[in-house]
């Protein structure tokens, strides 16, 4: 059986597969009637993974505490990322996990606090929380396909 770690990484390389086309412009494109855009989404992944994992259980995390306040829940774009901090991102997406993976088998969050997230789903331990992940990674996945649809035409007529 594939173990958890290898599943999230998955994920997120199947989320790096559907981007991978993308120009600059695209990654911050933020279409009529949306509030963020992609490489918002790909950043709110990282931040989330690092508050749920990490913060909950008393941790440092493996991400500067600025990324973290500017992707947090409750934040939006504020600025044009350009093409360098994007591949930051993308690095991110999967370095994270590997992080996660070695401080998880280390026992780094045996004091993890239990809580109830936003959606209603109680999280009372480390391994709840990371099967919880994948629904956000889904649910943010599906905001990306829906931003990728709105793309205006003319816009990004190569």
């Amino acid at each position: 059986m594939i173990n958890i770690f290898d599943r999230y990484r998955k994920v997120r390389m199947y989320l790096l597969d559907a981007v991978h086309d993308l120009t600059t412009e695209q990654f911050n494109y933020i279409p009529p009637g949306f509030n963020n855009n992609i490489i918002w989404n790909i950043g709110h992944l990282i931040a989330a993974q690092q508050g749920v994992c990490y913060l909950r259980a008393g941790e440092a995390m493996s991400i500067d505490r600025e990324i973290f306040e500017h992707y947090k829940p409750g934040t939006k774009p504020v600025r044009f990322v350009d093409s360098s901090e994007i591949d930051y991102f993308k690095s991110l997406a999967v370095s994270t996990i590997d992080t996660f993976e070695k401080d998880y088998l280390l026992n780094k969050f045996s004091a993890y606090k239990p809580w109830t997230t936003r959606y209603g789903t109680e999280l009372p331990d480390i391994n709840t929380a990371t099967e919880f992940l994948f629904y956000h990674e889904g649910l943010h996945y599906g905001y990306i396909a829906a931003l990728r649809k709105n793309f205006r035409k003319d816009f990004f007529r190569l």
